[in-house]
């Protein structure tokens, strides 16, 4: 079950790398949230996504191969971006709005539930993390 959610994860993190450099302003026009960040800027979403397209490579590299290392350094962009989103949501004051749900939906649940699985599959391995 765990190699499954991996998987499902990995190609998560790697198809919305895809949208964000194929269609970065569909991404900018449709997520919410995003548009309060400032103005489009196609450099800063483009270079997201490959950073989220690289985390789904490395996630997916670990699952193929069974070398959860990979994929525990494939959670470290989603995770630094989690805690951005986190610290940002915490700066608006909390508020329980549709930004907050496109955040805990799209970025934390994705972002801490690879961290978990990679660590699950790593101790079910038999290997500690290096």
């Amino acid at each position: 079950m765990y190699r499954h959610l991996l998987l499902f994860l990995a190609l998560y993190h790697l198809f919305t790398g895809i949208q964000m450099f194929v269609m970065p302003q569909f991404f900018y026009d449709t997520v919410p949230g995003v548009q309060m960040l400032g103005p489009f800027n196609l450099h800063f979403i483009r270079d997201a996504g490959l950073s989220y397209a690289a985390a789904g490579l490395l996630l997916a590299w670990g699952w193929r191969h069974r070398l959860y290392t990979w994929s525990l350094a494939g959670t470290l962009w989603p995770l630094f971006h989690a805690l951005f989103h986190l610290h940002m949501w915490l700066a608006r004051g909390l508020p329980l709005d549709l930004v907050a749900a496109v955040n805990l939906i799209g970025i934390q649940l994705p972002a801490w539930g690879a961290l978990l699985v990679a660590l699950r599959l790593q101790r079910a391995a038999g290997r500690a993390p290096v």
